[in-house]
């Protein structure tokens, strides 16, 4: 999944440098009016990765969920100080770039490092903060991992496409690196002894070892470039947008309100009283809801295209049955993970839609159910005996009409199963489009993660909910498919 992911994104900077290429005057143009096209929107968009803790995260509030931390803080400041409505845009960290690349937000503010590679497709602010780069283990490793020599050889943990994953290659001999997508699964393979150490800022260590008290840090280790400093990500070729954003850093480092925007965090983090599930029930119930809407417009949907495309595939007519061969190879051949994103990041770089993450997850999931049931519906079609179609025209019936009445009601018996089946597996499916940022049921477990600096629990709970509504399907299939036997 990451080689996809990253090959994809690959995709998506090549194509905006071939557009750029062919018309960079129209593109530094469009890109001037950036700053112009915000104003008339009266709205500021923010992408982050709000699972990150204390720079983002969300947390309880009277019973609706908040965004908090530093860089909630900062956005806040930003959209202000020029008089607009902030929109954060929640989605997971290595897909930030390619969503400010395709317009899907005008900034980044995730703790994120200028580095050379990045600076080639975003500008930056001024830095807004520095910290420190950290090294934490086990504690029951203490006496062991002193320094970084003790590290060489070992497996490191760190977030992908982060500056630690650099770090951790160029300062540790011979490390093999763990990438993975999210901080609190990185903190997991620590905890469960899948890495040996973990590297990672200084403030949002902290914060994970107040919860996670068998963890603590490697003082004896320290890094080549362990300084680190975090910056806006903007759009290239923005001046007025970051003269606006470095006047709000500028203010922000007089008036040392960083300070301010820490302990506002601090205090978010500790407003969350309770047990585990009465602080964090209303994520997976919002998430639960979101599952089964995704899930429902994906079957429904999904089933009345599978049928049309599946007639499309039987028909007499050689072109239609190769374009219906062509759309069912096509989405049977290519992962779900890359429809999301191509349905995503594609409908504003190339249609220059801007449409929710929520109708572009289902947009995704119905199209890719469609061509798995449309093979289904297709052999159910095919094993329905010729004789019944002979009968059927010969007794004066339209080919619609026996495709209503005689065909398609039999063919539905005999793929009862299978469509069950891929409705279980949709329901499975729609946790992919946590990676674009909907609040389904893996996404907000994920939310909860980073809220809560418990890595295990909330999967548990994500898969218990996963499991009821997928064994409930099936018991409702089951139902469905005694009373059709009825009749044999």
């Amino acid at each position: 999944m990451k080689h996809i992911l990253k090959g994809f994104m690959a995709c998506i900077i090549i194509f905006c440098a071939i557009v750029n290429y062919i018309n960079p005057t129209a593109h530094a143009q469009s890109q001037d009016e950036q700053w112009e096209k915000i104003k008339e929107r009266g709205e500021l968009r923010v992408g982050l990765s709000a699972d990150y803790a204390p720079y983002e995260f969300e947390h309880n509030v009277n019973g609706k969920t908040e965004y908090a931390g530093i860089d909630i803080e900062l956005a806040k400041k930003v959209a202000k100080d020029n008089d607009l409505k902030l929109k954060i845009v929640n989605m997971q960290f290595d897909s930030l770039l390619g969503a400010i690349k395709t317009g899907k937000v005008d900034l980044i503010i995730s703790g994120m490092t200028p580095t050379p590679e990045r600076k080639k497709e975003v500008d930056f602010s001024n830095p807004y903060m520095t910290v420190q780069q950290k090294m934490i283990i086990k504690k029951s490793d203490a006496d062991n991992l002193k320094t970084i020599d003790d590290f060489a050889n070992k497996k490191i943990g760190v977030q992908k496409q982060t500056q630690q994953e650099k770090i951790a290659q160029s300062d540790i001999e011979n490390a093999q690196i763990q990438s993975l997508t999210r901080v609190p699964e990185v903190i997991m393979s620590l905890k469960s002894g899948k890495v040996s150490g973990m590297v990672i800022e200084g403030p949002v260590a902290e914060a994970y070892l107040k919860q996670n008290k068998d963890l603590t840090f490697a003082d004896g280790v320290k890094f080549n470039e362990g300084t680190k400093s975090t910056a806006i990500a903007a759009p290239k070729n923005a001046p007025k947008l970051m003269g606006k954003l470095n006047a709000s850093i500028k203010e922000v480092k007089d008036k040392n309100l960083i300070e301010d925007y820490k302990d506002s965090a601090a205090e978010a983090m500790k407003k969350d009283d309770g047990n585990f599930f009465s602080k964090y029930s209303s994520f997976f119930l919002k998430g639960i809801q979101n599952t089964i809407l995704i899930s429902i417009v994906g079957v429904l949907l999904g089933t009345v295209f599978g049928a049309i495309i599946a007639l499309i595939k039987l028909s007499k007519i050689r072109v239609f049955r190769w374009i219906a061969s062509a759309y069912i190879e096509f989405l049977r051949g290519t992962p779900l993970l890359v429809q999301v994103f191509l349905v995503y990041f594609g409908t504003t770089a190339m249609l220059g839609l801007d449409i929710s993450a929520l109708i572009c997850g289902m947009i995704a999931l119905v199209i890719n159910c469609s061509a798995y049931i449309a093979e289904i519906i297709r052999a159910g079609i095919n094993a329905v005996d010729k004789g019944q179609t002979e009968a059927a025209r010969s007794l004066g019936l339209t080919y619609g009409q026996t495709m209503k009445t005689v065909i398609l009601p039999q063919a539905i018996k005999k793929i009862l199963p299978a469509l069950g089946n891929e409705f279980v597996t949709v329901i499975k499916e729609s946790s992919i489009v946590s990676v674009i940022g909907v609040s389904e049921i893996m996404f907000n477990a994920q939310v909860v993660q980073g809220a809560s600096f418990d890595p295990f629990t909330p999967l548990l709970v994500a898969a218990v909910l996963y499991f009821i509504l997928t064994f409930t399907l099936s018991r409702v299939m089951y139902f469905f498919e005694g009373r059709m036997k009825v009749s044999d």
